[in-house]
């Protein structure tokens, strides 16, 4: 049977460092402004469709743009802008979509 032994260690801890951190400023008021702007671009968005699938991709292409547009120091100044592009490649993405399912069909279709 081997014998254990055990050794105490002096524990020794580095010296303790504090952080200076500034303190942001309350963006409350701009996150009410961006949530108006949001909705109202979005539904000048939304009356340019009746498919429930474009409504979902523009809603979703609307809160990306927000969340990207909170992140920068101008988030009501860079929305617009940045919901436009998403909304675009949304909406390309799904004719792309639909191209791609309509062909499929069609494949199928000739293949039975």
């Amino acid at each position: 049977m081997k014998e254990t032994t055990t050794k105490r260690v002096r524990t020794r801890f580095a010296r303790q460092v504090r952080f200076d951190v500034k303190a942001t400023p309350f963006r409350a008021e701009q996150t009410s402004d961006l949530e108006r702007l949001k909705n109202r671009l979005l539904r000048r968005l939304l009356e340019n469709t009746t498919n429930p699938d474009e409504n979902i991709l523009l809603r979703r292409a609307a809160n990306d743009a927000a969340a990207l547009a909170w992140v920068t120091q101008y988030p009501l100044l860079l929305f617009p802008t940045l919901l436009e592009e998403k909304a675009r490649a949304a909406l390309v993405q799904f004719k792309r979509q639909a191209q791609i399912r309509r062909r499929s069909l069609n494949l199928l279709s000739e293949a039975a």
